[in-house]
């Protein structure tokens, strides 16, 4: 079958055919930073690079995946100025920066295992790669791209002829935007802190000594420290938010390029925002963000349905969340279920791939991952007069992509929203337990839902409860 596959690249602004030449594609992913709990709309983009990277192991393509954890130097405002994101994290909940970080990685974690995303080869740490960061700050330093001011060493964009080659706007629209955190020192508005120097009289938590004096990395080096260190040789495609385009990934380019003389990935993929009514972005600073947990496993609403909701849309086009959006797709998903149950019970044998389907769901993934398409061939299919066999064989073959964890579907097992209050009071009070790592617990209340008449399995797609 063609193995071709075209993805928009943000770079070109067109869909381009992916090659790669390297044994395995390198694919990096902007991850979070963990001073909270990462939002339903930050949870969109990790989604999208899930069914980039499924899509990519389903053409064959092997994957070496490494994402990034920012636990240091992302300041309130991208610009290189306010308080460290972490820094503040702490001071609100009375905790040490480090334990804030440890406590929001978990919990990132755990939402990927929620949503069933294939968890990266490699996490790396902002603080494990402090050294890294400070070689490669070095070494622009040795090639004339730094200067130093008062609160740091700043890159000078000014020496990048193609900055915004990336963004495709005007340098005069990128340096107005810059101005909206003004630093009279910096020699160019774009310019960006590279190091920052702990301010005197502080009490930084996270600080390390440096060539230039004790401070921390700025938010960029980070990831052009550790892609350079994880993926030399192979930066095949570089990953995350559209508002990653015009700073984080534009200085990501610049800084990296300039130090290797080299070309930094071939392939840009950006993810749209999740979107609440009146246009406006899900954003933390709003204090009420919606989480996985806020919105669905304290509802008793089975994550994936999330993760059924963002299939319907394409990854480049904004998704509007509304009041209903939650139990909207809990419904669509009980219904692909209900359909997946009753399909197995017409099955008794093996079954074979449905080629004429299979061509046309290679087609909408190589189409920049059309994805919505890709569902609706699951729904046609079920509806379709093939052999039952050869149907759920053809879908659980589709899944591989879409991961919503069809294969483990069995008549015996029951959404939460059809369980007694009491007992879904249990299997919340269990989940709790287990995102706390209290497995004693965890397995008092697993016995306690037995000896109600209800199983609970875990398996690798999540938590399975089923009749006794």
């Amino acid at each position: 079958m063609d193995n071709k596959i075209f993805l928009y690249n943000t770079l070109s602004n067109r869909k381009e055919e992916f090659n790669s030449e390297s044994s395995e594609v390198g694919l990096y992913t902007c991850g979070p930073t963990v001073y909270n709990f990462a939002h339903i709309g930050n949870l969109r983009t990790y989604i999208f690079e899930d069914l980039l990277k499924r899509t990519l192991s389903y053409f064959d393509y092997p994957v070496k995946h490494v994402m990034n954890i920012t636990d240091v130097g992302h300041l309130v405002g991208d610009m290189d100025m306010g308080e460290d994101k972490m820094e503040s994290g702490a001071l609100r909940e009375g905790r040490s920066a480090w334990d804030i970080a440890s406590f929001y990685t978990e919990a990132f974690k755990s939402d990927l295992q929620h949503l069933n995303i294939i968890e990266p080869n490699i996490y790396c740490r902002a603080t494990d790669h402090i050294n890294e960061q400070i070689a490669l700050i070095a070494r622009l330093e040795e090639k004339g791209f730094t200067y130093k001011t008062s609160d740091g060493i700043y890159f000078n964009t000014a020496l990048i002829k193609d900055y915004n080659k990336l963004s495709h706007l005007p340098l005069e629209e990128l340096q107005e935007g810059a101005r909206v955190e003004k630093n009279l020192e910096k020699k160019n508005s774009t310019d960006f802190a590279l190091w920052k120097f702990s301010p005197v009289g502080s009490n930084r938590q996270m600080e390390w000594d440096s060539p230039w004096g004790i401070g921390f990395p700025g938010w960029h080096i980070e990831c052009s420290a550790m892609s350079l260190r994880y993926l030399s040789g192979q930066l095949d495609i570089h990953c995350g938010g559209v508002d990653h385009i015009n700073i984080h990934h534009t200085n990501e380019i610049a800084q990296s390029e300039a130090a290797t003389g080299e070309k930094f990935f071939n392939y840009w993929l950006h993810g749209a925002f999740l979107i609440v009514p009146g246009g406006k972005k899900m954003a933390k600073s709003s204090g009420d963000f919606l989480t996985l947990e806020n919105t669905f496993i304290s509802q008793d609403i089975d994550p994936l349905a999330y993760r059924f909701l963002l299939l319907q849309g394409h990854y480049r086009k904004p998704m509007e969340w509304r009041p209903d959006s939650a139990l909207n797709a809990l419904s669509g998903l009980e219904s692909l279920r209900r359909k997946i149950t009753e399909l197995k019970s017409e099955t008794s044998g093996e079954g074979r791939l449905i080629d004429s389907f299979v061509s046309r769901f290679r087609a909408a993934l190589a189409d920049d991952l059309n994805i919505p398409q890709a569902l609706a061939l699951v729904q046609e299919l079920l509806k379709s007069d093939e052999e039952a066999n050869d149907r759920l064989k053809t879908i659980l073959n589709f899944d591989a992509v879409l991961g919503l964890g069809l294969a483990h579907i069995s008549r015996d097992d029951l959404s939460l929203g059809s369980l007694p209050d009491d007992i879904k009071k249990l299997l919340t009070a269990r989940n709790s337990a287990r995102d706390s790592k209290d497995w004693s617990e965890s397995d008092r209340l697993r016995d306690e839902i037995r000896s109600r008449g209800y199983l609970v399995e875990d398996t690798k797609d999540g938590m399975k409860i089923s009749k006794a």
